[in-house]
């Protein structure tokens, strides 16, 4: 499903393209990152290649590149990407879709994550072209105490834990699954517009 362009204050999401695979690989090179999602499949550089070049066309997911939003003369400053941020799992009997950020290591914690999730869920449940979803959710890992935290203070609720689903080194790591609903991120973000 194409992607629209969305633009934001500090990030704009385009379409994940083929010249997005350099740095979709460099992310599957950062071991925190892939600790901290839970990451273990391993990927060689043509599965990046060929998945960036056709991730748009795949039914039931929407794929954006986060890219920064600063804009000049009308036009983007820098187009790279910068993160990645998914709508997959597209149910749209149930209105529902899991949610899945990743960001590159030096823009972690600086704010490009948090409006794209918002931007993605005023997409899921308000925008005219959107899939009009009742229902987000996504799990993170109880490793990831940033991400848990980023999470609940954009509205979305805890709702169960699923226990020791994930390896981390010689442990083990719970997935907490979260969601929002479409009246909650209404009530939330409503201001925020």
């Amino acid at each position: 499903m194409r992607s629209p362009v969305i633009h934001g204050e500090m990030v704009r999401l385009r379409p994940i393209e083929a010249r997005d695979a350099e740095r979709l690989w460099e992310s599957l090179q950062d071991p925190e990152g892939l600790r901290l999602t839970g990451t273990t499949a391993t990927f060689t550089r043509e599965q990046v290649d060929e998945w960036a070049a056709t991730v748009t066309d795949r039914p039931g997911r929407y794929d954006w590149a986060i890219t920064p939003g600063a804009v000049r003369d009308g036009q983007p400053v820098s187009d790279e990407l910068i993160g990645e941020i998914v709508l997959n799992d597209l149910d749209e009997h149930a209105g529902s879709a899991n949610l899945r950020l990743q960001m590159l290591p030096d823009y972690r914690g600086r704010g490009y994550g948090r409006e794209a999730i918002i931007e993605v869920l005023r997409f899921a449940f308000d925008h005219d072209a959107g899939p009009h979803l009742h229902r987000v959710s996504l799990d993170v890992l109880s490793i990831n105490p940033r991400a848990r935290a980023l999470y609940g203070s954009l509205g979305f609720r805890e709702e169960g834990v699923l226990r020791d689903v994930y390896r981390d080194g010689d442990g083990w790591a719970d997935s907490i699954v979260m969601s929002i609903l479409e009246d909650e991120f209404r009530a939330d973000h409503a201001a925020a517009r």
